[in-house]
């Protein structure tokens, strides 16, 4: 299954899902702050959340990992 990457580069501002939840494709896990603008970043697929590779606060670039399910 895909990690869930960073589409922008930006802040984490919130993250909205805890290791070992289950979420549905559409649900926003991370939240990132990028020129004043809050952009939510979704599931791609159905899953179970494995790990979490960001923290709040943290810069990331496009790209980055910030999600990983299985």
């Amino acid at each position: 299954m895909p990690d869930v990457e960073a589409h922008i580069t930006g802040t984490v501002w919130k993250i909205e899902c805890e290791v070992g939840q289950s979420v549905e494709e559409g649900d926003t896990l991370v939240i990132l702050e990028s020129m004043k603008m809050e952009m939510p970043v979704e599931a791609e697929d159905e899953g179970t959340v494995k790990e979490i590779r960001c923290e709040e606060g943290q810069s990331v670039s496009e790209g980055d990992t910030l999600v990983v399910l299985e």
